[in-house]
């Protein structure tokens, strides 16, 4: 049951108007983007903010149509119809709920951070170069790399002196120095409006002055009157193997973006931190919802959860009063969503592609080494080149070769001195490494007096190569040397947390294995 406090409903009312204020530009955006009507970018606004936001797991969190989604659904729409598209998100959410209901939310958590960033930044490409023809009143390709490539022909377009191209791109140029400009250079005290609403509202500006002869968004006279229901002949989608796929992946990309922003938002306040197995939940709810009236997709989203927090948002009531502030909208003044051209609302898109290409994530992945930028740029080129799952699963697969690699890599370093050996071992010691190991050790000179075996920066040692060590140190202690390494480490490094337990293996290791 849901209970409010009085004391926050100020702050709540306040922080619901300015998340209202930034979802309605990306609600519409986020539609013409995927290739579908901008009412049903609305409708899944609705539902994420009054639905899930009753209930969700990540209070302050907002959820709604999400930018990550766009190339997945446009590849839906563009391959299978916009009725596919009911059956895929319905299937999608239904996942979600059955990954709640058996707690695998962290799980989703686990992903590797190379996969995550480079996921993020090759939907960003696709979208900016998608949007950027919109941009210009223009149609994009149906490839993420052809519109990159044609990106010029757009220019050129744009540069089409009187042409219907040359108005949208300067509605287009327009939205995005405002938005650029405000988010740079506006007084604090004005901060609290969105710099998305006000570049689409200079841009509907200009196009209403001008009387621009370009593209406006179409918003039909009844909301509620363009529901694509799902019904049973669309479920018969379901034997289809390929909307099965495509289910699939909308819910991994869209729980990993939610749990990811959930995070994210736990970072931002001191108030109730997420219940992730909830979130997930509440999401695939949603996401079934909408899958039923045939609308987008949903997850939760940084940008509007992130102007929720800021605002001074306390409970959920302010997502869910977001919600209702979009409904109210759409019933009051369905015309003047009809006065917004779409090049500003691509405009909007391409900003936020840019953003999703984030450099500093590649900074921050190569302080860990090269491996996890090879992870992030395999990722994102497969995402441009082929598509969004490939890509995924490019990422996921080259973060498990470089686990296993970790998990199996022995680093050997032999430190000779006149009298002594140094060898130190770093990384796990199994039996996959163990020959190396041996030849190494085999290949000291038998000059020396003492050998210096240091473990210190092994993570495990397996019963392979324990015997081996045993072994190998009992034959050259008969030969005359000294050899040093700390065995009850090297015993426990077997056996973590279980060195009570370690009397037998103690045994095998004597008669001749020294004991430092």
């Amino acid at each position: 049951m849901l209970a409010f406090d009085r004391s926050t409903l100020s702050r709540d009312l306040l922080a619901s108007v300015v998340v209202f204020l930034v979802a309605l530009p990306l609600c519409l955006g986020i539609a013409i983007a995927s290739g579908v009507p901008p009412a049903m970018g609305l409708i899944t606004g609705i539902v994420g903010g009054i639905v899930v936001g009753a209930f969700a797991g990540s209070p302050l969190q907002v959820s709604g149509p999400a930018a990550g989604l766009v190339v997945l659904i446009y590849e839906i729409v563009s391959s299978h119809g916009l009725a596919a598209l009911g059956v895929v998100v319905f299937l999608g959410g239904l996942m979600q709920i059955g990954a709640g209901l058996l707690k695998v939310g962290q799980l989703f958590r686990a992903i590797s951070p190379p996969v995550i960033y480079g996921m993020l930044a090759g939907i960003g490409v696709l979208i900016f170069a998608g949007q950027f023809h919109v941009m210009v009143d223009s149609v994009p390709q149906d490839a993420g790399w052809r519109n990159l490539l044609e990106i010029p022909l757009a220019i050129g377009k744009g540069l089409t002196v009187g042409s219907q191209h040359q108005n949208a791109a300067i509605i287009g140029v327009l939205t995005v120095a405002v938005l650029v400009g405000w988010n740079r250079f506006a007084p604090a005290s004005l901060k609290v409006l969105p710099g998305a609403l006000i570049a689409v509202v200079a841009g509907t500006a200009y196009a209403f002055i001008q009387g621009a002869g370009v593209r406006f968004v179409e918003i039909p006279d009844s909301l509620f009157g363009s529901i694509q229901w799902l019904t049973p002949t669309s479920l018969e989608g379901l034997a289809n193997p390929a909307l099965l796929l495509a289910a699939v992946t909308l819910a991994f990309v869209a729980s990993a973006e939610t749990l990811l922003s959930a995070s994210a938002v736990d970072r931002m306040h001191d108030g109730p931190r997420t219940n992730y197995d909830r979130e997930l939940l509440s999401q695939g709810i949603g996401n079934t919802l909408c899958g039923i009236l045939g609308s987008l997709p949903m997850t939760g989203v940084i940008v509007r959860s992130a102007a929720n927090v800021n605002a001074g948002a306390k409970t959920r009531l302010s997502t869910m009063l977001h919600g209702t502030w979009l409904v109210l909208l759409v019933l009051a003044v369905p015309g003047l969503l009809r006065l917004v051209p779409t090049a500003s609302l691509a405009a909007v898109l391409v900003v936020t592609g840019i953003k999703l290409i984030d450099m500093k994530n590649v900074s921050r992945l190569a302080t860990f080494g090269r491996m996890p930028v090879v992870i992030y740029a395999a990722t994102l080129v497969t995402i441009v080149a082929v598509d969004l799952l490939t890509g995924i699963l490019v990422g996921l697969g080259l973060s498990l070769l470089q686990t296993l690699y970790q998990l199996s890599h022995l680093g050997i370093r032999v430190d000779r001195q006149p009298t002594e050996v140094h060898v130190h071992l770093s990384g796990a010691a199994t039996f996959v490494r163990m020959p190396m190991l041996l030849s190494s050790l085999e290949s000291l000179p038998p000059s020396v007096s003492t050998v210096h075996i240091h473990v210190h920066d092994v993570a495990y040692v397996d019963d392979a190569v324990l015997e081996m060590l045993a072994g190998w140190s009992r034959q050259r202690q008969i030969q005359g040397v000294t050899v040093e390494m700390e065995w009850d480490r090297v015993i426990g490094l077997y056996r973590p947390g279980q060195l009570a337990d370690t009397s037998k293996i103690r045994k095998l290791m004597e008669g001749g294995a020294a004991a430092h």
